[in-house]
């Protein structure tokens, strides 16, 4: 049957992109620093990715670096195509990466709060303040959001104020507690946000819940909902839907689409569950189905908190699931396993990196090998568009074989 299965490893780069020194990550390298790390500790040893080494990773990584990564063995033959991508889009943020990936590259530029503290516009602020009824609100800073929940989630329960945040990327965060603010709540202040911030054009609002009783014991939920703008034009998943096909959206997928192109949308919460809610798919979902994932935890729990360890340990448990996958896929299923931007966790902040991103690719006609350099990860959209026999998509070059698609036709 035709189906396409993507899998985004949330910030997984392999390598510094050509234009990373206009974002300060000259030398950032999600994978690289990861296995160097890895290598160099005699307590765990060096990384050990046996299936996604098999499907090109570290071949991948070699050919954007010019490298092999430390402490790996490459090895003796590939079952998977694969290559390394460049970003086209003018940021390095979640939607720019995902809405490349399905096509349409964001080629405007976002808005941004750019100050560290007093990030937001007093305006802003005070209309939010208004129209939620607010006694007002804490923090308007640049915060990581484990950091700012410890210090200001005490002051959050006994004022009743959420605490609001941002970053490097083009965002506007919300936390506040489930049950001292309610979670419903907190959700309905997230949609005002989101309205009066279109004249800033900011890509998301977030929002963070968490609960617990002080400080020491805080910890943000699996509750979390993004609120996106909308691509500026159709994506792949959108054409897909319209010419009667099916997308099956994983874990945030479908806050990063702002639910545009999506069929159902599965909700998990952590790498395990949302591996369980892939397999599941894919033995429920039929004929020409895209079913896309989003691994969440690589970004926002070890990349944005610089975990180095946890962060190898996440794509071991990822790599060693992955047998489960492939021997589910039919002789026509086309899988691809990529990222959306780098978060390197040995890099300085706590923000994204502007890294090249990994495409394996395994199925629809691919002889396992490389792919070479990709220069935008549209190259992933006008792939499946070939793949579901859509009309081109406007930007990217499909690496599937001439003769394809292998959709009907």
């Amino acid at each position: 049957m035709t189906r396409a299965i993507v899998l985004v490893l949330d910030s997984f780069g392999i390598g510094a992109a050509p234009d990373a020194e206009r974002f300060g990550d000259a030398g950032a390298d999600t994978l690289g620093h990861i296995a160097e790390a890895c290598a160099a500790s005699t307590e765990r040893g060096p990384l050990q990715l046996p299936n996604l080494g098999r499907l090109g990773l570290f071949h991948a990584h070699h050919e954007s670096t010019g490298a092999w990564a430390a402490g790996i063995v490459p090895p003796e033959s590939l079952g998977g195509a694969y290559a390394h991508a460049r970003e086209v889009s003018s940021g390095k943020d979640t939607p720019s990466g995902h809405w490349e990936i399905a096509g349409v590259p964001v080629r405007f530029d976002w808005g941004y709060f750019s100050e560290p503290e007093n990030s937001f516009p007093a305006e802003l602020l005070d209309a939010l303040i208004h129209e939620a009824e607010l006694p007002g609100v804490l923090g308007d800073c640049h915060a990581s959001g484990t950091e700012i929940i410890a210090r200001l989630g005490e002051e959050h329960v006994r004022s009743g104020k959420p605490i609001v945040y941002t970053s490097a990327d083009s965002v506007f965060q919300i936390a506040a507690h489930e049950d001292t603010f309610g979670l419903e709540r907190l959700y309905r202040l997230c949609e005002t946000a989101r309205r009066l911030l279109e004249p800033y054009n900011i890509g998301r609002v977030i929002a963070r819940p968490f609960n617990g009783d002080d400080a020491a014991s805080f910890q943000r939920t699996a509750n979390r909902r993004d609120y996106s703008v909308e691509p500026p034009s159709p994506t792949v998943l959108q054409r897909l839907c319209d010419a009667g096909g099916q997308v099956t959206a994983i874990g945030k997928i479908a806050d990063i689409y702002a639910h545009c192109g999506i069929s159902r949308s599965l909700k998990a919460s952590g790498h395990e569950a949302l591996f369980d809610a892939t397999l599941d798919a894919m033995a429920s979902d039929g004929e020409r189905t895209l079913i896309m994932t989003n691994f969440v935890d690589f970004d926002m729990v070890y990349g944005h908190r610089r975990d180095v360890a946890g962060y190898a340990t996440a794509l071991e448990a990822f790599d060693a699931r992955l047998p489960e996958l492939l021997e589910r896929l039919e002789d026509d299923d086309l899988l691809i396993i990529t990222a959306d931007h780098g978060c390197d966790p040995t890099w300085h902040g706590t923000d994204h990196t502007r890294e090249h991103i990994p495409i394996l690719a395994l199925g629809a006609g691919l002889a396992p090998g490389s792919l070479g350099a990709r220069s935008s990860f549209a190259d992933i959209g006008q792939s499946l568009a070939r793949h579901f026999d859509l009309p081109p998509m406007d930007d990217g070059e499909s690496f599937l074989p001439a003769g394809s698609p292998t959709g009907d036709t």
